[in-house]
């Protein structure tokens, strides 16, 4: 069975347009965006619901979680649509890892004009690295830093994530990559975070058939659901809340939504 290949695949999307489009393989113009991230907030805010920013009677937060930053990590970022889209609407402080140079150059030319990021608010680090490569339990050192936006990182905040989303970028991973990536980023959670896996689920192999698909474009796996869960108890995570995606087109494998801790 093929394996994903890093150079093959870094160099499949270094040909792709550096848009929301090309990330999206020429869905990123029709609904799939806007009904991909309405569904990511809500699922977050299911596993966090202290992360909701309406006001409430029922809603009562100890001052220390009212002023207390939440930081995310996103992996396989593209060009920010995630950060955008999802994670800056919830959490202050983004890391962004993607190693693609035009896709990592587009999320920051864009990234002025992202919520919180003009009026110092919020803050994105943008390191562009390998997910192999990635060690996400790690400090970040400058030597990994591209470049960074809006508010000063608070060096007193303490180091670890809220929420680590991984999004169609795992199926470049091997089983045994995806393995250690995972052991890695339980280690870094904060107290109470969860690292979210939202990718593409093949259906179940038939007898004497492979259990994944390989794709020989962008040197990617997709796996069916039994393989993740297999990998993810690999990993001794156990998943807290699991969906699958509505309202994508037919065509389009099944997107299902797990939350990890």
């Amino acid at each position: 069975m093929s394996q994903p290949d890093l150079k093959h695949g870094l160099a499949y999307w270094e040909r792709q347009e550096a848009s929301v489009d090309g990330v999206l393989g020429g869905y990123g113009n029709g609904s799939l965006p806007r009904v991909d991230a309405l569904s990511s907030r809500m699922f977050l805010l299911s596993i966090l619901p202290q992360l909701c920013t309406v006001s409430s009677s029922f809603k009562a937060l100890e001052q220390s979680e009212e002023t207390r930053r939440h930081r995310a990590l996103d992996v396989g970022a593209g060009v920010g649509r995630v950060t955008k889209d999802v994670l800056l609407h919830l959490f202050t402080d983004i890391v962004l890892l993607e190693p693609v140079q035009p896709l990592i150059s587009q999320a920051l030319a864009t990234s002025s004009t992202w919520k919180g990021i003009a009026d110092s608010k919020k803050s994105v680090l943008f390191v562009k690295q390998p997910l192999q490569h990635f060690d996400p339990s790690a400090s970040i050192t400058e030597d990994l830093v591209f470049a960074h936006a809006g508010a000063s990182i608070d060096p007193k905040q303490p180091f670890g994530y809220d929420i680590i989303w991984c999004q169609w970028c795992l199926g470049h991973l091997s089983d045994r990559q995806l393995v250690r990536f995972l052991e890695q980023a339980k280690q870094s959670l904060r107290p109470g975070g969860a690292i979210i896996v939202k990718e593409n689920c093949c259906p179940e192999e038939e007898p004497g058939e492979p259990e994944t698909v390989y794709d020989p474009d962008d040197s990617s796996i997709t796996r069916p659901d039994k393989v993740w869960l297999r990998l993810f108890a690999k990993a001794n995570l156990r998943v807290l809340k699991q969906e699958v995606q509505k309202g994508f087109p037919d065509e389009l494998y099944e997107v299902k939504t797990y939350a990890l801790a």
